[in-house]
């Protein structure tokens, strides 16, 4: 027997209205197998000042990790932290925030800390503004056990 995928036009509505809005989480998107992300609540470290944005000519080319640069990752430059940390970055004019995994180094600009990805600074709606103030807060991730615990023998 084979087996013959039904055509688009025949997948259900209720399908597609699940689908889209999951497919479309912006910086929501998790690594594989990495479940949900848990941080702890008091941050590691916290920074304040300049942040700015970056797309246009970079997107493409390779961070300073090895990367691609994508506009639609939730990514950012900065000078010193280790790449792959995750960090808070909070508009201090609106206070909405965001998640960001640092990449890249940079910013060059004197007087700036951050660097973010196109939809990063989207998410804290400071595309229109450019340079803002920020507080940026080095979060530490808590490790969450996936696997449940092995049976003991000979207990009973």
């Amino acid at each position: 027997m084979r087996f013959t995928p039904a055509p688009l036009f025949l997948v259900p509505v209720s399908l597609v209205a699940v689908l889209v809005p999951v497919m479309l989480t912006g910086c929501a998107v998790m690594e594989p197998d990495s479940g949900p992300a848990l941080y702890d609540s008091k941050p590691v470290s916290v920074e304040t000042g300049k942040a700015s944005f970056y797309g246009g000519r970079w997107i493409g080319r390779l961070t300073a990790n090895g990367e691609h640069y994508h506009a639609a990752d939730c990514t950012a430059a900065h000078k010193k932290l280790p790449f792959n940390t995750k960090v808070r970055v909070t508009n201090l004019r609106n206070g909405k925030s965001v998640i960001v995994r640092i990449n890249n180094r940079g910013p060059y600009a004197k007087g700036r800390i951050l660097d973010l990805s196109v939809v990063a600074a989207k998410k804290i709606e400071m595309i229109g503004d450019g340079v803002i103030p920020v507080r940026a807060e080095v979060l530490k991730p808590i490790e969450v056990i996936r696997k449940p615990n092995r049976k003991l023998e000979g207990l009973r």
